[in-house]
């Protein structure tokens, strides 16, 4: 497979190029990097918009090295992580879940302006990996979830920053609750996408090892 093709309807394509290794490292940096600001600003701010937030970001790093780590490998092995990745994703939004049920229990109204500070950086980091992935959005399983949880987290970004802005109009907690869930039910919606693909091409390396 030659190294300038864009991979944009090629649900075959497995990750095995320089340039996808790059880019690989380079959210892997991105997304660590700002699981340390935004777990930090969460508890500071209270959010619980933003301590999702993080936490999908530290969910990532770890999928993404998983994901270069395993590129080259046959496709029931990667089809496999891309299970493992599917069900960290689940976990990570039952988690988001229960959490933000607790939460309404004990209701504190967060930081606007600090939930609006971190939300931006890190909106700023999830524009950067969107864009350096855009060209890899389409492959295997354990290739595109990269590309999902990169857009969940530019998604869910946007998402805090109007969290923000409405617990600065509201002075109450809702909005920030109303965002957690939102993403919680995102992180499920794409742990199904990915599970349902790895499933699938789990399937058909077992049918071709026994053909």
């Amino acid at each position: 497979m030659s190294g300038h093709h864009t991979h944009d309807h090629d649900l075959n394509f497995d990750g095995m190029t320089p340039a996808y290794r790059r880019a690989l490292w380079a959210v892997i940096a991105i997304n660590a990097v700002m699981f340390m600001v935004e777990i930090s600003g969460g508890a500071l701010a209270g959010s619980q918009a933003l301590k999702a937030d993080a936490l999908d970001f530290l969910g990532d790093s770890l999928t993404y090295g998983l994901s270069l780590a395993v590129l080259g490998m046959p496709l029931a092995r990667r089809a496999n992580v891309a299970l493992i990745k599917g069900v960290s994703l689940l976990l990570m939004g039952l988690w988001v879940f229960g959490t933000t049920l607790w939460q309404v229990t004990v209701l504190g109204v967060p930081r606007a302006e600090v939930m609006g500070l971190i939300g931006l950086l890190a909106l700023a980091a999830n524009v950067a990996s969107v864009i350096i992935l855009m060209r890899f959005k389409d492959g295997d399983a354990n290739v595109r979830s990269v590309w999902l949880c990169s857009r969940n987290d530019a998604i869910g970004n946007v998402a805090v920053m109007c969290a923000a802005l409405l617990v600065g109009v509201t002075s109450t907690a809702w909005p920030d609750l109303i965002v957690a869930g939102i993403m919680a039910g995102l992180f499920l919606t794409s742990a199904r996408s990915i599970l349902v693909q790895a499933w699938a091409e789990r399937a058909h390396a077992h049918e071709h090892d026994h053909a």
